[in-house]
């Protein structure tokens, strides 16, 4: 049997019955518009994290409370380690390879201006925070180089914070109460909008040591080190750590480069995206059953054509070549389909949203076709072999 005669065959199958072929179809389209959706929310995010941290440069670290490794200590022990502090990020940012060392500290307070009353994010930093996340002001300044210890009690509102509070009246040099205590306001932020998961233009920004003390806390939660790119990571983490160890006497902290908490970050993503991925085959394998059903159905439906094909010559392995390349057409066409929905949908939502973080994944576009493939062919085996093994005679009789 040629190639054209069982493209032939194959085409005739499909197209004698329109709606239930389109239907069977259907079933995989579903199942491959669904993986292309889903994978394309996850390298989307995947992405847009990327890019969160490529704004900030690759020459940052982070220092945290605790170490990475848990280990078996008695809680008497773990009650003598230092907490991160205001002059551990002073000792930092003095040195060499040093370009900036912020200490911070966030929470929740109530703040008052104009007569008006909300609760607001209050950042605690310094005037070195500008360097890391780049921020742009609307009017006046960013917090001023006072003495880390003692600074002055000046505020910076976000761009959110400033309209509401305000609206179109300035707010440069006017007195608010954060947390019952009195500040003034040393500048006005442009929008920023969200910054690794914080909405900066609802936040409100104050030197990290009035922050402690609004807290009633002794830490600060992490200590951002920016440091000069012509210096090495290794050389940079290297002196920190020998520094911090000297001044806590143990490695109750942990040091982060930006290269490490994106590949972490990438991990946690790209564990996500194949969990989707996973979720999404399911509809696959629903509609490999689909044509499962339909190719059982065809076979009892054609067996006095089975049995004529046999009768003219036609081999078992012939007649089971038909019935699977019609299987794998019903999986292609519907794999083509569901890259058309899928692919569809994605572009959709990028035009409507722009500012929702989806990207269509070429592997996971390539798979789930590929998938969709060895799905059809699995699931015409048994209906191809079982036309293949009907005896000639008894299927030219089958009524």
């Amino acid at each position: 049997m040629l190639l054209r005669e069982v493209i032939s065959f194959t085409h005739q199958a499909v197209v004698s019955h329109r709606l239930r072929s389109g239907l069977t179809a259907l079933g995989i389209a579903i199942g491959v518009a669904a993986v292309v959706m889903l994978t394309s929310m996850g390298e989307g995010l995947n992405q847009f994290m990327v890019q969160e941290f490529a704004q900030f440069g690759t020459n940052n670290l982070r220092i945290g409370l605790g170490k990475k490794e848990t280990i078996g200590l008695s809680p008497g022990m773990l009650n003598t380690q230092r907490p991160l502090t205001i002059e551990d990020a002073m000792a930092i940012g003095r040195l060499p390879g040093v370009i900036a060392a912020n200490p911070t500290r966030t929470g929740l307070l109530e703040v008052e201006a104009s007569d008006r009353l909300r609760s607001t994010v209050i950042i605690g930093a310094t005037a070195d925070m500008q360097q890391f996340l780049q921020f742009d002001l609307a009017a006046g300044q960013f917090l001023p180089k006072d003495n880390q210890l003692a600074p002055r009690a000046l505020a910076v509102l976000g761009s959110t914070i400033y309209k509401e509070m305000y609206g179109d009246k300035p707010a440069l040099g006017d007195s608010i109460r954060i947390g019952g205590s009195r500040f003034r306001v040393m500048g006005v932020l442009a929008p920023k909008g969200e910054v690794l998961g914080l909405n900066v233009d609802e936040s409100l920004v104050i030197p990290v040591a009035r922050a402690l003390e609004l807290f009633n806390a002794n830490s600060v939660v992490e200590i951002g080190v920016r440091y000069d790119p012509s210096v090495s990571v290794e050389e940079v983490e290297a002196s920190i750590r020998r520094l911090l160890l000297a001044r806590h006497g143990v490695e109750d902290f942990n040091i982060q480069t930006q290269q490490q908490m994106m590949d972490a970050l990438g991990s946690v993503l790209d564990v996500l995206t194949v969990a989707v991925a996973a979720l999404g085959s399911i509809s696959l394998f629903v509609g490999g059953v689909g044509i499962f059903t339909i190719m059982t159905i065809a076979v009892r439906e054609r067996t006095q054509e089975i049995g004529l094909l046999r009768s003219l010559g036609s081999t078992r392995s012939q007649v089971q070549q038909l019935f699977l390349s019609e299987a794998v057409v019903l999986a292609a066409l519907g794999g083509a389909m569901g890259l058309l929905l899928g692919g569809g949908v994605v572009l959709l939502l990028g035009l409507a949203m722009p500012s929702l973080p989806v990207r269509l994944s070429i592997p996971y576009v390539i798979a789930a076709e590929l998938i969709s493939l060895v799905i059809g062919l699995a699931a015409g085996v048994v209906p191809a072999g079982r036309a293949a093994r009907l005896d000639p005679l008894d299927a030219l009789r089958a009524e």
